[in-house]
């Protein structure tokens, strides 16, 4: 288990590669605006690339790693072949952790390294519905944009400032890609407190995934 999320881990460094080369690229061409120049990447584009590579990595990890577990959050697999489960608790069952905690640490180490690098970039979930109450909406850009995400199912982009720092920020839907995804938050306690009304069905947008690329020096 402990070779599943170091593999993982790893693949999340190389997209932190991929991304900080992006974010100079994409300042560099476009003189810290988000208008493409000849032969650069927009920070539109860029966001996208790396969405793309969070987007893929998450989902591999639902349908190919937690789903193959016997036990889910306690509740029995019918389809798991590995006897352990996958648990919110996984650090003192000796489980794996639930796909939004996996992407929780991804995006921690990608914030540690990024400001290694001495750049801002930053990715993380947020949602109307949240569980953790460090994936709230919380500026005035991503109560926007995650209602609009909502209402569409599609992405919102545009600028914030954050610490004195201007950046491109992009939401993108965050969908129940696994029946597990929406029976975890269905039953969870704090879920059922806050949200009773609300049940999540399979490819629901249950919250969204933002990235924040700088665009200009700080």
């Amino acid at each position: 288990m402990n070779n599943i999320i170091q593999r993982f881990k790893t693949r999340t460094l190389g997209l932190i590669a991929l991304a900080i080369t992006i974010c100079f690229t994409a300042i560099a061409c476009s003189g810290g605006s988000a208008t493409q120049a000849e032969g650069g990447i927009s920070p539109e584009v860029a966001v996208d690339y790396v969405h793309t590579v969070l987007l893929a990595d998450r989902t591999a990890y639902t349908k190919h790693v937690v789903s193959r577990f016997k036990t889910l959050e306690g509740k029995d697999n019918p389809k798991g072949v590995i006897s352990a489960e996958a648990t919110e608790g996984w650090e003192e069952t000796g489980g794996i952790p639930l796909p939004a905690q996996m992407f929780r640490l991804g995006s921690e180490v990608a914030a540690e390294t990024a400001e290694e690098k001495g750049i801002g970039f930053t990715y993380n979930l947020i949602s109307t519905w949240n569980i953790n109450d460090s994936h709230a909406p919380k500026s005035e850009f991503e109560k926007t944009a995650i209602e609009e995400v909502n209402n569409t199912g599609e992405p919102y982009k545009g600028y914030q400032e954050i610490g004195g720092q201007k950046f491109f920020s992009a939401v993108y839907p965050d969908k129940a890609v696994a029946e597990s995804c929406a029976s975890c938050h269905n039953t969870h306690p704090v879920h059922l407190e806050r949200y009773p009304d609300k049940v999540f069905k399979l490819d629901d947008v249950m919250g969204g995934i933002i990235i924040n690329l700088p665009i200009e020096s700080s």
